[in-house]
């Protein structure tokens, strides 16, 4: 663990079919997509971590995917989730995707750890979900048989792990929010709030988890803010909840984590 201080109508419409079928078959059913940059000390501007965790080519030992506290290993071990799939490598810039399910509620987690080089690719793909852009169906293994889950911008909720690129390197561009359907986002990386607001509002998601300074983006915040979001707890309720996990592992005083962790503009 690392420690810091604390268009058109036509597209709209088949894109609401599909999600409204998968709907009708699994009453209740949402989905939550997770981007993960892998940390790489090469390609990015991190402060540099153990060669091991920050190989940005290496998703089984990675600080954000494969260690102790990353997003695969830590919600593998979690006793509220259950991995149903792990491996799949659904385009170039991906290492590996998993899916979890939420062992007591209809929510299903898709995570893609991206190479570490890809982290421009990470970030424009969270920001294109985010604004419900490139809506795809993915099939699961289901008791019933195969499931089929809305992800990328069919998801509800979207997030983005690992190091803010945007400190490094300007878009060009900011997809635009293309359906009224509300969708939530977390960006858990280092001052996320700041260089993060214009795209995200340029989005049209709300942002219900982001941070105000340096910070270990490391997966318990995430799963602290998803059991929150899973209850239907309010926005305060689920930043405490990621606050208390943050302090919890980071040591940094409950107070810190606060002002570290926000939500809403």
């Amino acid at each position: 663990m690392i420690r810091f201080n604390c268009s058109s109508f036509l597209a709209g419409a088949v894109l609401l079919l599909i999600l409204s079928t998968a709907w009708a078959q699994e009453p209740g059913l949402r989905t939550v997509h997770v981007f993960v940059a892998l940390a790489d000390n090469q390609s990015q501007g991190i402060i540099p971590v153990p060669p091991k965790l920050g190989n940005g080519e290496d998703p089984e030992r990675n600080l954000y995917w494969g260690s102790a506290y990353g997003v695969r290993t830590f919600f593998t071990r979690s006793p509220d989730w259950m991995r149903i799939a792990c491996g799949e490598k659904p385009k170039v810039e991906i290492l590996e995707r998993c899916v979890f399910k939420h062992r007591l509620t209809n929510v299903y987690l898709v995570a893609d750890a991206y190479r570490g080089r890809e982290i421009r690719q990470a970030i424009l793909d969270f920001l294109a979900s985010a604004a419900g852009d490139d809506a795809q169906m993915i099939s699961v293994p289901a008791m019933s048989g195969p499931l089929k889950l809305p992800t990328r911008g069919g998801a509800n909720l979207v997030a983005y792990i690992g190091h803010d690129g945007l400190m490094d390197f300007q878009l060009q561009r900011f997809p635009k929010k293309k359906y009224e359907t509300h969708r939530d986002a977390v960006v858990l990386a280092c001052a996320s709030k700041q260089y993060f607001a214009e795209p995200v509002r340029a989005s049209g998601a709300y942002p219900l988890l982001w941070t105000t300074g340096l910070m270990a983006p490391e997966a318990y915040t995430l799963k602290s803010a998803l059991d929150g979001w899973i209850a239907g707890e309010n926005n305060e309720q689920i930043r405490d909840r990621a606050a208390t996990a943050y302090d919890k592992y980071q040591k940094c005083g409950l107070r810190g984590a606060r002002r570290l962790l926000v939500s809403g503009w």
